[in-house]
């Protein structure tokens, strides 16, 4: 019998690959336009028909990162990073609803906040070798979920 081609995720390879955090990214942005959707459904900004392309839309991706979870043998519990005392960087499934502050917020909770008020970031970075300014960079950055 041949050897397949296409041989499946060891325990080694699926350590050292990406797959864990892009699928993490995947599923933090999944939940971040999850919040933002419900805030807007709450806000009466969406027709029906809107809110049930955006629900039909958000339920295919939750699907794919778990289709993705299962043929990379991850468990998607793992996706959900505990960061010590700055709590857990997805919430746990109905522990948040966008609008209610909780006792111990995640990061997604944390980031649809910004983003329902609204940051503005700045700063200035200035590279150089032997006491010679090689690179100038002025950045600013709006992050916010509505338009501007």
């Amino acid at each position: 019998m041949s050897e397949s081609i296409f041989n499946p995720v060891t325990k080694e390879k699926k350590e050292a690959s990406l797959a864990p955090l892009l699928l993490t990214v995947s599923e933090l942005l999944r939940q971040l336009m999850e919040a933002q959707i419900i805030r807007r459904m709450d806000g009466g900004l969406l027709s029906d028909e809107e809110l049930e392309r955006a629900a039909d839309s958000l339920q295919k991706l939750e699907e794919q990162i778990l289709k993705l979870c299962e043929i990379f043998e991850i468990d998607p519990h793992d996706l959900n990073i505990d960061l010590g005392e700055f709590g857990t960087l997805l919430h746990k499934n109905g522990s948040y609803y966008p609008g209610e502050k909780s006792t111990n917020p995640s990061i997604v909770e944390l980031l649809d906040r910004l983003l329902n008020t609204g940051v503005v970031l700045e700063g200035k970075v200035e590279l150089g070798l032997a006491n010679i300014d090689l690179i100038h960079a002025k950045l600013k950055l709006v992050l916010t979920s509505q338009p501007i």
